[in-house]
Parts: structure tokens; sequence; C-alpha cells
């Protein structure tokens, strides 16, 4: 496992205490699970994706991420409609152990309110969370 130090939490990036991650591209968001948790997961074998037009409320659970440890659950950062899902996981799960933040997204969604984003914690609070809860 990494030590906090080493995890890697892109500036341009919005987290939730879940450990997901958003980063907003225009209209659209995409959505994965941070550094650390993929971390502590261990190697992902499967990921569960909902369906695209499926629409989800901030904090409802969008789907599971299994590893070799175990299966968690994924919440929803901010309420918005899937626009897409990431189908290389389905081949390929390990990408969100490999590139969390670019290959191993999970959902691309469209956010209700695009300003929901900005009221998430940012990289240096998040890294304070981390630090709070070792």
């Amino acid at each position: 496992m990494k030590d906090l130090d080493q995890v890697e939490l892109p500036e341009n990036i919005r987290y939730t205490s879940e450990h997901v991650w958003l980063r907003m591209d225009g209209e659209a968001a995409l959505v994965g699970i941070s550094d650390f948790a993929q971390d502590q997961l261990g190697e992902i074998a499967f990921v569960d994706l909902p369906a695209e037009g499926a629409h989800f409320k901030a904090g409802e659970e969008f789907g599971t991420v299994e590893s070799i440890k175990s299966v968690s659950s994924l919440y929803m950062p901010v309420s918005g409609t899937v626009r897409t899902v990431n189908s290389a996981l389905e081949d390929a799960p390990t990408l969100v152990n490999v590139e969390p933040y670019t290959e191993g997204w999970m959902i691309c969604i469209t956010p209700d309110n695009p300003d929901d984003a900005a009221a998430m914690t940012d990289a240096a609070a998040y890294r304070a969370l981390l630090a709070d809860n070792a």
C-alpha cells in the first residue's frame, strides 16, 4: 500500500468522503474512484456500472467495484444522468488501478447542477481527510 504522500490527487478534480472523484469537462463530468481507494482495494477484478440514461441523486449508489479483497459500493458525487459508461473496464477492470484518473474513469454524467461540483472537496481537503482517518 502507498503512504499518503504517495497518493496521487490531481488538483483539477473534486473528491467525496466516499473516495469518488469528479472532473468537469464542459457540461459533462467524468466520475471514478481515487488513487487512494484503488490502492486500498487492491487489484480490481470487476466493475458493475449503471445503464446509460440512468439518473441518480447525490449520495445514491450507482454501482460497485469488486477486488480480490472486497466489494465496495460506488456513490454518486452529485445528482445527474449517466451519459456513457467506460466499456473498456469490462475487459480491463485493472485500468482503475493503473490510471484511476484517466483510462480508469467509470461513468460520464450530465450533472443536474454543474455548480454542485464546485462545492465538493478539493485535493488539499481530501488529503487532509485521508490523514485524519489514517
